[in-house]
């Protein structure tokens, strides 16, 4: 009995009955599908919410890498963007500076054909004094070079002042604004000779001192004055600068005021040295 009972329950007559089974549910779903819709329920219950966590999970996926593309494509993008403003930067500095040396050379030119009469060469500024103000300076241009003792020095508008020393290759100048520097001078209008002097207490305000006018004559602000023929070392007729303030002394036989240079002495970097002294042109002569 109990043989009996396990070989029917046996692996063959197992698969058989499975087998069967599967048969009666195949044919069956061709007629109704009520066996198979409960099946489908079940399998709907746990599959459809594991893919909508799937594709839920793939989408965030796929947007944060999206993203990260996009940060990634922003950043390049943007340090592009900063070496081209930083390029440009430079490239504009570049031009504004090759503009004011532009302007600063053709200043010069324009200098050198007002005084055609005069020989010159041009020399750059390489060290200055302690102030702000170009009172005294050196130039790269030295006995190597041509450059003497007592050469005149003109920039921008006129006169910048006189070579005081020469080594080989450089030469010092001291400007007409130095304290102790002195000139002869003259109205360019009238001819009427006054004294030109630095002083230190005037260098701030980049002025100069104005002096010895005579009493009766009229001097009036921007009045234009020049060096003079009578002065020592300075060639005649280089603009000094203009008039202002000029008043009465005390004496009431002169008058003093004071002189804007024609120069600007907080900016030169350039200069034209006149290579022809005055006691050599007045030897010509």
């Amino acid at each position: 009995m109990r043989k009996k009972f396990s070989e029917f329950f046996s692996s063959k007559y197992i698969l058989i009955a499975v087998s069967a089974l599967c048969v009666i549910f195949i044919a069956t779903s061709f007629f109704t599908d009520r066996l198979v819709t409960p099946l489908k329920n079940v399998v709907s219950a746990v599959v459809v919410p594991l893919q909508k966590g799937m594709n839920y999970i793939g989408l965030w996926a796929t947007d944060g890498y999206d993203r990260l593309q996009e940060v990634s494509r922003l950043l390049d993008e943007n340090e592009k963007l900063n070496e081209q403003v930083n390029s440009l930067t430079e490239e504009n500095n570049r031009l504004k500076q090759d503009t004011y040396e532009l302007d600063r050379l053709r200043e010069l030119y324009e200098l050198d054909a007002k005084y055609a009469d005069y020989p010159k060469t041009g020399a750059r500024i390489i060290g200055t004094s302690s102030d702000n103000w170009y009172s005294t300076f050196t130039i790269d241009k030295g006995s190597d070079d041509g450059m003497e003792v007592d050469m005149n020095v003109i920039a921008g508008g006129g006169l910048v002042g006189i070579i005081t020393e020469v080594g080989k290759n450089y030469s010092v100048v001291k400007s007409i604004i130095e304290d102790g520097s002195y000139a002869s001078a003259q109205l360019i209008d009238t001819g009427d000779v006054c004294t030109v002097s630095g002083d230190i207490e005037l260098m701030d305000e980049g002025l100069i001192h104005v002096q010895y006018f005579k009493s009766g004559i009229t001097v009036r602000n921007g009045d234009k004055i020049v060096t003079s023929n009578i002065s020592e070392k300075y060639l005649p007729g280089i603009l000094i600068g203009y008039a202002k303030d000029v008043t009465t002394d005390a004496n009431n036989l002169t008058q003093s005021g004071y002189l804007v240079p024609a120069v600007d002495f907080e900016h030169l970097q350039e200069v034209l040295v006149i290579t022809q002294k005055k006691e050599a042109k007045e030897a010509i002569e």
